[in-house]
This record gives structure tokens, sequence and C-alpha cells, in this order.
């Protein structure tokens, strides 16, 4: 990811941002599920169906295409206008209106998702959020998550709002899965058969 100048947007900025343009973002989401790959080979791995999926959105097309293979959902996600469409279009799944930053729901989950949400937080948020996912893992829960393809900081645009993204260098990456406990399965940088996405796949095994 390369360094770009921030102009006012920080990553205290990224729920309220989304919370004011998600009608606009639910719009323009891509659904044609160009995830899928990696969603079905996160579930191959995945010991059972539960999934906290962490930046939930609307729930359109990931959480949806998850359910539909017999997935219980609970998403989180801290803007209350994304997480209402969430609900609206997953009615039997579990909505959690937090922050996921410091997130503590005292359960584990079988796969813990993080798609297009962890690239919004700061640096040093993104190294706590690895607390956050082994708290919520068990022997063999599934982390699959997006990053940058290396370290930097930049502005994209969502539905014409500016939003910070931030990534860490993926050896540093690496060391976080291994010091809480996940082992590294599969990373691809600008993955060609995934929009150019950075993708992560990672088990727990501690």
């Amino acid at each position: 990811m390369k360094d770009s100048p921030l102009r006012s947007t920080a990553p205290d900025d990224i729920l309220a941002t989304y919370n004011r343009v998600a009608d606009g973002f639910a719009r323009a989401r891509d659904r044609t599920l160009f995830e899928r790959r990696w969603l079905d080979r996160a579930l191959n791995y995945a010991p059972g169906r539960k999934v906290l999926d962490l930046g939930c959105g609307t729930g359109q097309p990931i959480a949806a295409y998850l359910q539909d293979r017999r997935c219980a959902i609970t998403g989180v996600d801290g803007a209350p206008a994304m997480l209402a469409r969430f609900q609206q279009a997953l009615p039997a799944a579990r909505a959690v209106e937090a922050d996921m930053r410091g997130l503590r729901l005292d359960e584990s989950f079988d796969l813990i998702l993080a798609w297009n949400s962890l690239f919004h937080l700061s640096a040093d948020d993104q190294r706590a959020m690895f607390e956050t996912f082994w708290a919520h893992a068990h022997r063999r829960t599934v982390l699959l998550f997006t990053t940058g393809p290396e370290a930097g900081e930049a502005i994209g645009e969502v539905a014409g709002a500016p939003v910070y993204h931030a990534s860490l260098s993926p050896d540093e990456y690496r060391g976080l899965l291994t010091s809480h406990g996940f082992e590294e399965i599969a990373f691809v940088p600008d993955d060609p058969s995934c929009n150019g996405h950075s993708v992560w796949l990672a088990r727990y095994v501690a």
C-alpha cells in the first residue's frame, strides 16, 4: 500500500463516514461474490459454522453467502446505519452494534472474518486487534482478513467519501499471527482472482 497524503481523514472518522454513506455504499457494493473462493476455502478449514464477522457492514454479499452455507452469523459493526441494513438483509443473524476494537463477547467462533475492515484501523489498533482475534478463538478457529500488500497509509473512497486505510508489513502480520497462536495457511497480495485484494488465511493452533 503506497503512502498517500492523509488530508483530514483519520482512522477515528471511519465509523461516522460509513454511517453517513450507508445507502450509497449498499447501492455500490459489488455483489458478484468475487470473494467466494476465499470464503469456501476458509469454511473448508473451519471446524464448524459459527462465524464472527467483524465490520460486517450491510451483510451483502459475504454474510448472506455464509448464511446460505448454514453458518450462524454474528455481525459486529460500529456504524448503526450499516448494522440496520445488515439486520434487514439477515434477520436470522445476530447483530452487535460495537466498535470491533477491544471487543469481548466472551465466546469463541469457528471462523473469524475481518474482510475490508481491519485495514481501516490505525497501525497500533491493528496490532491490538490480534488480541481480539485470540479472545474469540478456540483450537482450529480459522481467521480470514484483508490488508494492504505492504506497509503504508493511503486514502480510499467509499460512496464518494474519503476513507483511511493502513497496512502493516507482511512480516509484521506474520509475527502477530504467530505470537497469538495462529499459523499462516495462505497470504496472497493483490490477488488477481479476488479483485486485487490482499488476503490472509490462518488457523489458531495454540
